[in-house]
């Protein structure tokens, strides 16, 4: 799988990826994630959840790489909701997280765009979600340039999450197509 954007390219991974995957490690980029996790757990999200999911279902949080120099800036796609019990489990979820270096250009747009138009055609999704914390502005900041609404209806508490409750948006079809 590969897509092309203007200066990106969301693409399947690789276990040579994992490596560049740990910049991601840093407290400021996992403050909502529940911190600075080791080495070996990021390896096996590349490993086992990332190339597991592309290879299970054809699609992922795809690595997400700069078209100018080809560094690996973080990842951004979509997957199935897995949160058990979760009132939006099941559902298509996009999500993001790149490294700072790489914050405020534009490029989680640029690959969120890129990544709802493949989820609206190529997987036939009739809606869409992502997920966040109450404290993370940045990220559903973007989710509502997205044209994202929030749904407090879907929140729930969230086990794997650093603030517990996990704040709903979501965006159908009709509405990608209009915005």
């Amino acid at each position: 799988m590969r897509i092309d954007t203007e200066r990106l390219v969301l693409r399947n991974w690789t276990v040579a990826d994992a490596e560049p995957f740990l910049r991601l490690n840093t407290p400021e980029v996992m403050r909502w994630l529940g911190g600075v996790k080791s080495p070996e757990f990021m390896k096996s999200v590349v490993r086992d959840r990332f190339m597991g999911w592309q290879e299970a279902r054809g699609f992922t949080f795809w690595a997400v790489e700069r078209k100018q120099d080809g560094e690996l800036l973080g990842f951004c796609g979509i997957k199935i909701a897995d949160d058990a019990g979760s009132p939006v489990e099941g559902e298509y979820e996009i999500g993001w997280r790149l490294r700072e270096d790489a914050w405020g250009q534009g490029y989680a747009k640029e690959a969120a765009i890129a990544s709802l138009d493949h989820a609206f055609g190529a997987l036939g999704a009739e809606r869409v979600v992502a997920l966040t914390v109450d404290g993370n502005t940045p990220s559903w900041g973007l989710m509502e340039r997205l044209g994202m609404t929030r749904r407090p209806d879907l929140d729930y508490v969230g086990a794997a999450w650093a603030e517990g409750m996990v704040i709903v948006y979501m965006i159908g079809k009709e509405e990608w197509r209009s915005s």
